[in-house]
């Protein structure tokens, strides 16, 4: 009740004109950095950090989490429309999303996404308005081990789940794995892979990477099949989202099962990259449909959206309680408030209690603020399949040209993102799939330096990764899920011979 108390506070803080209209403004920025391949939530909202500085702390920092929410809506706009991921958790998001609108059935995956989008995002709010002293403890017991045992659960989850052939997912990831470990060795400072090259020394940025395989390499097929784009203009009317919104309680289960992996993701922190491969990869092997996916599925859309919401959102709550950003953009978020003078941590519910619930209660308004303006442009970013795709398709390559320039302002980067659009082309053009590439590229690095701080503290021994019942129990399912298809091919193995005696 005190809680409940204190929100009603915090919404009184929140529902004054000023801040209201800085929601708007908020949420209609974001929206515009999330369609821009290769800005991002967290360089938007660090660009923008010098408009707040003359700004009362609370609509400060209410009109930057709003770009955060508007960026998250945002991000699947470019990626259901023409398969080019606004953000790197919206990846997952083109397996369904981008097929659906080839469909004409761009306004039901739009609608599918941005109202996942809220779900997420409000189950993340509510859990950070009630939960965040306990989950925080918990949160603080992360060690390396922990954080390899997730990252190790999430690479198994992709081979054991995947519906494709499992040789092919071991290759690509092992590809992404090789290129997340070009430049700048973290752990002993010498460079690998470099090959003379000083722009290299950072290694592969994965906003490069993302806008290059998926682009750039949309871009090339397109033109091999005559510029055509494939499925036609959906309906400009408001009784799809209508519609869409009749079918979407039927998939309650994947929204429950992808807010808990997001929301598990987003404290830990895993981020919401990983938090939307994995949800997808789960709704795909728990669905009826499951072998439908990838060709269309509106639950592809849901999965991934609702995990990445619930995660982006989830992020926030170690930051506050604790100090340390779960994402990128929550590590903009605390730079901002220290420039304002506050210290994140527990001590902030007590110092400042009327910000913090200002916040909590911004992070309500913003999110239903945000669904608002968005559902109501989807007519609006429908009719962009109006225009011919030869008239677009410049445009696009123009636009990821502009965002990989933007990246680090190198030139170096536009001839490597085209480098991996020639990637991403081959690899459609041999069926190998793209989401485990782009998994390991963002978290291959990560995985690497959690498990040799791992070895390094147990002086090499392996047996670090079962010494406790959360990392033991994490490692399990991954090897369980690692060795599903050869499982799954014995199986198929002994079946063979008994059925051929049977039929004899």
């Amino acid at each position: 009740m005190e809680d409940i108390a204190s929100l009603m506070q915090g919404f009184a803080v929140a529902l004054t004109p000023y801040n209201l209209m800085l929601m708007a403004i908020g949420i209609v920025l974001g929206v515009i950095i999330g369609v821009l391949p290769g800005l991002g939530g967290a360089n938007g909202v660090a660009i923008l950090l010098p408009l707040t500085f003359t700004m009362p702390p609370t609509s400060a920092i209410i009109m930057l989490s709003c770009i955060y929410w508007g960026a998250l809506f945002g991000g699947a706009i470019t990626s259901i429309l023409f398969n080019i991921p606004g953000e790197p958790w919206s990846v997952a998001t083109t397996f369904d999303g981008h097929p659906m609108a080839r469909e004409g059935r761009s306004e039901e995956a739009l609608t599918a996404a941005f109202t996942s989008s809220f779900i997420g995002a409000l189950v993340a709010v509510i859990m950070i308005t009630f939960l965040a002293p306990l989950v925080a403890k918990f949160a603080l017991k992360f060690s390396p081990v922990e954080f390899f045992a997730v990252f190790f659960l999430t690479f198994a989850s992709f081979i054991g789940m995947s519906r494709g052939t499992p040789f092919k997912v071991i290759a690509a990831m092992c590809l992404g794995f090789a290129l997340g470990a070009v430049g700048l060795d973290k752990m002993t400072g010498t460079l690998r892979m470099t090959f003379g090259f000083t722009e290299m020394l950072s290694g592969f940025d994965f906003l490069i990477a993302v806008i290059g395989l998926f682009g750039i390499g949309e871009i090339l097929c397109s033109i091999e099949d005559g510029l055509s784009f494939k499925g036609n203009t959906g309906s400009l009317h408001f009784r799809k989202v209508l519609e869409t919104w009749k079918k979407l309680p039927s998939y309650w289960a994947t929204s429950v099962r992808s807010c808990l992996v997001g929301c598990w993701m987003g404290i830990t922190p895993g981020g919401a990259t990983p938090a939307s491969f994995m949800a997808y990869g789960l709704a795909k092997r728990f669905s009826r449909r499951g072998k439908n996916f990838g060709k269309g599925e509106i639950e592809g859309v849901i999965a991934p959206e609702t995990a990445a919401h619930a995660a982006g959102t989830s992020a926030l709550l170690p930051m506050l309680t604790l100090g340390i950003p779960g994402s990128p953009t929550a590590a903009v978020l605390l730079g901002g408030l220290m420039i304002w003078g506050l210290q994140p941590g527990p001590m902030l519910f007590v110092e400042q209690h009327d910000f913090v619930w200002g916040l909590i209660a911004s992070m309500y308004l913003g999110n239903v603020v945000g669904l608002l303006i968005v559902l109501t442009c989807v007519p609006l970013f429908a009719a962009i399949l109006r225009v011919p795709f030869p008239i677009i398709a410049p445009i696009i390559l123009v636009v990821c040209v502009i965002g990989a320039y933007t990246v680090h302002n190198s030139m170096f980067d536009v001839w490597m993102m085209l480098g991996f659009g020639i990637v991403g082309y081959i690899f459609n053009k041999l069926k190998y799939p793209l989401a485990p590439l782009v998994l390991a590229i963002v978290l291959g690095d990560k995985a690497e330096e959690a498990f040799r701080q791992a070895l390094l503290g147990s002086q090499g021994s392996a047996s670090v990764f079962f010494s406790n019942w959360l990392s033991g129990t994490i490692m399990a399912l991954g090897l369980i899920l690692l060795f599903w298809p050869a499982f799954t091919w014995l199986k198929e193995c002994i079946r063979g011979p008994q059925n051929t005696a049977s039929a004899a």
